[in-house]
């Protein structure tokens, strides 16, 4: 492989508004599906695929997280706290973390997401797919009609080359962004200061024609209500016996 991220920014800064009342004194990213915490589920992940460095961010509960990450075993993975004092969404938590993250691409991981490996890890997959000469961001994406714990309409469409476009309003997509992707600083250039999403870098991707996809091979999971933890929880512990491949 040529090429494979040295850091990554796992965003944990979520209020979990939907998740409540679990979260009303749980950070989301702390709540345990499978016998692991959300976060360490995203940072095992990176530390297995070779990752050097992990920016995570925090604001809710933001003491619970710094706590949580010093008691997590120091392997291979070096992890630093990004502290937010006012809630900045995904693409301005990102923006505020860029003097941690260098100058190269890095991952960028939800920690309100699960998901299970095919035979080649998803996250070396994304590194083997990228390519800066047609790509400005590389998306994870996952069937929709496979998504445990996921009731949207889906999100994108995917060309067979990999190029992505929305989902037009009121229809059905067959993919669901997977919250795990591949960005640039260079992306954050002129973007808000405070809070903003990154989808706002997407859509500029998307318009240029160099938002890109690769299609998740494995189960994916996504944890963001009450109800959804039990049932990713019974998925991630007997995965053999519910497989969810559309």
């Amino acid at each position: 492989m040529s090429f494979m991220p040295k850091r990554a920014m796992v965003l944990a800064a979520g209020l979990g508004l939907r998740m409540r009342p679990l979260t009303l004194d749980l950070p989301k990213p702390l709540i345990s599906v499978g016998g692991r915490t959300m976060l360490d589920h995203a940072l095992d992940r990176l530390e297995a695929a070779g990752v050097e460095e992990a920016v995570v961010n925090a604001h809710w509960l933001a003491d619970k997280i710094a706590a949580h990450l010093d008691a997590r075993p120091r392997n291979r993975l070096r992890i630093t706290l990004s502290r937010e004092d006012a809630p900045l969404e995904t693409g301005g938590g990102v923006r505020h973390a860029l003097p941690l993250l260098g100058a190269e691409p890095f991952f960028v991981v939800n920690a309100d997401i699960v998901w299970l490996d095919g035979p080649v890890p998803a996250l070396k997959r994304l590194a083997a797919a990228w390519n800066p000469d047609v790509m400005d961001s590389l998306l994870l994406v996952a069937p929709t009609a496979g998504a445990v714990g996921y009731d949207g309409r889906g999100d994108y469409q995917m060309d067979p080359d990999g190029r992505l476009s929305a989902r037009p309003d009121m229809e059905l997509a067959p993919f669901v962004m997977a919250g795990v992707s591949i960005m640039t600083p260079d992306q954050f250039a002129g973007t808000p200061d405070g809070a903003f999403s990154n989808l706002l870098l997407w859509r500029r991707a998307e318009a240029a024609g160099r938002l890109y996809g690769v299609r998740h091979e494995g189960n994916w999971y996504h944890v963001g209500t009450p109800p959804a933890v039990p049932l990713v929880d019974a998925h991630l512990r007997h995965p053999a016996t519910r497989e969810v491949h559309p």
